[in-house]
């Protein structure tokens, strides 16, 4: 801060003109949030009045990191070439907008869960972190979690928040969203509740949207009938071929909370083949708000999750991680879209 301004613009220039120290300046240039927004637009002026322009080379040389993160999807089960759950891919332009706004590049890559992707990032250094998106089941993603914080590896995930997390995670708050999801079927006055969506620790996020279900069915004292439960992934077929099932089986229900709108779509479509009018006989919902939700007959009553907050969340975690700074894992709220399948 004692250094005077020289002919050509530097940092440290910036840093005397500014009052604050050379690390801030830098910090601020990055569009680093630990900097408050005040200071950062003063920074910001001063660099513009003195034509200072960021050495993305020169700096990455000096902090030894690429200024790049890797952003890696993770295929799931598809009968079809279009494996990345469309969910992501909703979230992807929310990530890109808070990278560019942060002068970060992002590494976009597809990897199938039994590849070696943990080894390759981290050996390779061409990105300082990773966002995971994606993971099937969560049983084998999560030794490549534990061998990624054995690395020292820098990532953060989208998934399950729990009271144990390995590595940074930022999700929906899935138990709330599932008990909000059956009150409003109860509210309906619906009794009989299909779950359709695999509720064990092989899928944590639907297991807690199924939990949810339950509180509410026994606040509203109800039994759980497990026979109403299906296991069931998150694809449009499995939900079609699970309410086949149960319709069947002749078990008697007026309602589903499906765990996916993938799986709603599905299910939709099997009721419809059955003659089954929703949602006068049978109240549907889903869970995600993909574009799709809005377009079936009738239009899907579903969950929305806050992409937008999301994909911040998930890039300031990461960055924090980055710059040493404290991370936690973080619970975000969601909110119920009421549509014509469930009222009418």
């Amino acid at each position: 801060m004692g250094r005077k301004p020289t002919n050509r613009p530097t940092s440290f220039d910036i840093a005397y003109r500014a009052g604050v120290s050379q690390p801030t300046v830098s910090r601020a240039l990055r569009g680093s949030k630990s900097v408050s927004a005040a200071t950062r637009a003063r920074i910001e002026a001063i660099a513009r009045e003195l034509n200072y322009s960021v050495d993305k080379n020169a700096s990455s040389l000096r902090s030894q990191r690429s200024n790049t993160i890797a952003l890696l999807f993770f295929e799931e089960q598809s009968p079809d070439d279009s494996k990345i759950n469309p969910f992501f891919l909703a979230m992807l332009g929310a990530i890109t907008r808070e990278c560019a706004n942060r002068g970060l590049d992002l590494l976009i890559s597809f990897q199938k869960l039994e590849d070696d992707w943990h080894v390759r990032y981290q050996d390779s250094h061409r990105a300082d972190g990773l966002i995971l998106l994606g993971y099937g089941d969560y049983t084998l993603y999560e030794s490549r979690l534990r061998q990624l914080v054995g690395q020292g590896t820098h990532f953060v995930r989208w998934g399950s928040v729990g009271e144990v997390n390995v590595g940074a995670t930022i999700g929906s708050d899935n138990r709330g969203a599932g008990r909000m999801a059956g009150e409003h079927l109860l509210g309906l006055g619906r009794r009989r509740i299909v779950f359709l969506g695999q509720a064990d620790e092989h899928y944590p996020e639907f297991a807690d949207r199924y939990r949810g279900l339950c509180e509410a069915l026994e606040a509203a004292g109800l039994a759980v009938d497990p026979r109403l439960q299906r296991d069931v992934v998150n694809l449009e077929d499995m939900g079609h071929a699970a309410m086949r099932e149960v319709i069947a089986e002749g078990l008697g229900f007026d309602g589903v909370f499906a765990a996916s709108d993938l799986i709603a779509v599905g299910a939709m479509r099997a009721l419809a083949e059955a003659g089954i009018a929703i949602p006068r006989e049978v109240a549907v919902m889903g869970f995600d708000d993909l574009p799709a939700a809005s377009m079936t007959n009738p239009p899907l009553t579903t969950v929305m999750q806050d992409l937008k907050r999301a994909g911040a969340e998930l890039v300031e975690t990461l960055a924090a991680q980055i710059e040493d700074r404290e991370v936690q894992s973080r619970t975000l709220p969601a909110r119920l879209v009421v549509r014509r399948s469930t009222a009418g």
